[in-house]
C-alpha cells in the first residue's frame, strides 16, 4: 500500500494530493489575483507580464508554456494587451513566421510594480512555513515537477521547465 495514504477509509478528495496542490494554489493566489484586477489586469495578463519580466522577447510558443496558457488563447490575450499598449509583437528577425512578445515601457513599469507586490505577497505567505522562507516546500515542489517532467514521453528538452514556472506562476 502507498505510504502516503494513512487510512483508505478517510475521505478521498480532501486528502488527494492533486486536490491539495490545486486548493493551496487557489487559496494562496486569491488575494494577489484580486490585487492584480485592481491594477486593471486579468490573471492571464499578469502571468504573461510576469513571464516577460524574466524573458522579454519570448516567442509565443515559449510564452504559452511558461505562462501555462493554451497557445490560441494566449494569442488572443497578447493581441488585446498589444492594443492596450502593454506589450508589442514583433516578427523574429531570423524567422518572420515567428512572433516575439516584448513589454512596452508602460507594460514594464506595471509588470515591475506587480512583481515587487508578488514578492511581498510571497514573503507574507512563506512566514507560515518552517524557517519562514519556504525553502523546503519549494524544493519539494521543484523535485516533484522534475520527476513528472522526466516521466512525460516526447516532451524532453522542448518543454520550458515547469520548475521555472513554479517560481512565478500565479504568485
Amino acid at each position: 500500500m502507498n505510504k502516503t495514504i494513512e487510512n483508505p477509509n478517510d475521505p478521498f478528495v480532501p486528502n488527494y494530493l492533486l486536490y491539495l496542490l490545486a486548493a493551496a494554489s487557489e487559496a494562496a493566489s486569491a488575494r494577489f489575483h484580486s490585487h492584480v484586477r485592481t491594477r486593471g489586469l486579468r490573471v492571464p495578463e499578469w502571468r504573461v507580464m510576469a513571464c516577460l519580466t524574466d524573458t522579454d522577447g519570448s516567442m509565443v510558443t515559449e510564452l504559452a508554456r511558461y505562462a501555462m496558457i493554451e497557445q490560441s488563447r494566449l494569442t488572443k490575450i497578447i493581441i488585446q494587451m498589444d492594443a492596450r499598449g502593454l506589450v508589442s509583437r514583433r516578427s523574429d528577425p531570423k524567422d518572420g513566421r515567428r512572433v516575439r512578445v516584448f513589454l512596452t515601457p508602460q507594460g514594464r513599469t506595471l509588470a515591475d510594480e506587480l512583481v515587487a507586490d508578488a514578492r511581498a505577497h510571497e514573503l507574507e505567505l512563506l512566514k507560515s512555513f518552517h524557517g519562514g522562507d519556504g525553502t523546503e516546500i519549494k524544493d519539494t515542489l521543484r523535485a516533484l515537477i522534475r520527476h513528472l517532467e522526466s516521466d512525460q514521453s516526447g516532451q524532453g528538452d522542448n518543454t520550458v521547465s515547469l520548475a521555472r514556472n513554479a517560481e512565478t506562476a500565479d504568485s
